[in-house]
């Protein structure tokens, strides 16, 4: 077990999930482009620009602050970024 702390909201070192791993969920039938969930692949592609521009973003995969998934999270059209007094995207209308 690792004794250094990590920057995301309860997570260790050993839980880090890997790019190929979201890729798996991002396969899933839910999350193709004409889902009712999901924003439009130009909308998706704005979210993470500006999540990859936040501070609150760590090992490149989850929000500091609510401890999501970003690319996955960045996907459903009833999210909005998390982040107190300064949200980077709403809902999608």
């Amino acid at each position: 077990m690792s004794s250094v702390m990590s920057p995301c909201k309860g997570c260790r070192e050993e839980y880090r999930t890997t790019e190929e791993q979201i890729d798996r969920i991002l396969q899933h039938p839910m999350f193709k482009a004409d889902s009712e969930l999901c924003v439009p692949d130009s909308v998706y592609v704005q979210r993470l620009e500006r999540c990859s521009a936040c501070a609150k973003l760590s090992y490149g995969t989850t929000c500091m602050i609510c401890g999501c998934f970003v690319r996955v999270a960045a996907k459903y059209r009833n999210r909005a970024c998390p982040k107190p007094g300064d949200s980077r995207w709403g809902k999608f209308e």
